[in-house]
């Protein structure tokens, strides 16, 4: 851990001139765009198999059909049909497990209050008026909602719900276009509860941005953010 705080602190270094007391908010976020872009081929392939997995329901159709008094059989032949053409019901998964390691990183930078033996200078570090090591509970207790350290909290709360509601209707309008098989045969174990679910992950990120440390929580902004512009022009 201790070379990844050089690391902030040395994006830190470069980025005070532009962003001065707010330098290490600031590095968090490129560090964010960094691992987000490194990621990015993958999350290539997952919108790749998402069209894949769109492509296969007419031949799934046809196989609810056939085996419809069958449902074990069915399920067996829609799993089978899945691995013939190579594509995973759970691959746009693997983007988002990548990236936890980084966010738990940040987590646990920014909660410990020394760093191999020495006081964690990072902790000083803030986001306008707000401490990138504090949570929302601390702003809230000092000054409330709307003293300076909560008005930088209500900034990321209004992002993320603004972001979560684009996902929100951009789910919703998939699904739509591409419904659901009926009955609980057809579809591949797991991925019907993952479906339902879906819709309305974006919402737990501001849960996420209240209890986690600030630093964190700018890394969940940050990668939010640029996966709802990454998805609009991934969908195009």
């Amino acid at each position: 851990m201790s070379v990844f705080a050089r690391l902030v602190e040395h994006l830190a270094d470069l980025l005070a001139p532009l962003f001065h007391a707010s330098a290490a908010a600031a590095a968090i976020v490129l560090f964010t765009a960094l691992v987000r872009f490194l990621v990015h081929p993958l999350s290539r392939a997952a919108a790749r198999g998402r069209r894949a997995r769109a492509a296969l329901q007419p031949r799934i159709a046809a196989l609810r059909e056939k085996h419809a008094k069958d449902p074990q059989r069915l399920q067996r032949a829609v799993l089978d049909l899945h691995a013939e053409e190579k594509v995973s019901p759970l691959s746009g998964c693997l983007p988002s497990l990548l990236q936890l390691p980084a966010f738990f990183l940040l987590y646990h930078l920014f909660s410990s209050t020394t760093i191999g033996g020495e006081a964690n200078g990072l902790l000083g570090h803030r986001l306008l008026a707000a401490p990138l090591g504090g949570h929302w509970a601390d702003a809230l207790a000092d000054g409330g909602a709307f003293g300076p350290a909560g008005l930088v909290y209500l900034g990321l709360f209004a992002v993320v719900a603004a972001v979560a509601t684009v996902n929100y209707r951009r789910a919703r309008r998939t699904m739509a276009e591409q419904p659901a098989p009926a009955g609980t045969g057809g579809e591949v174990p797991g991925l019907g509860a993952v479906n339902r679910v879906a819709p309305f992950l974006s919402f737990f990120t501001l849960v996420t941005v209240a209890v986690v440390p600030l630093a964190a929580a700018l890394y969940v902004v940050t990668s939010t953010a640029w996966s709802a512009a990454e998805q609009s022009l991934l969908s195009r």
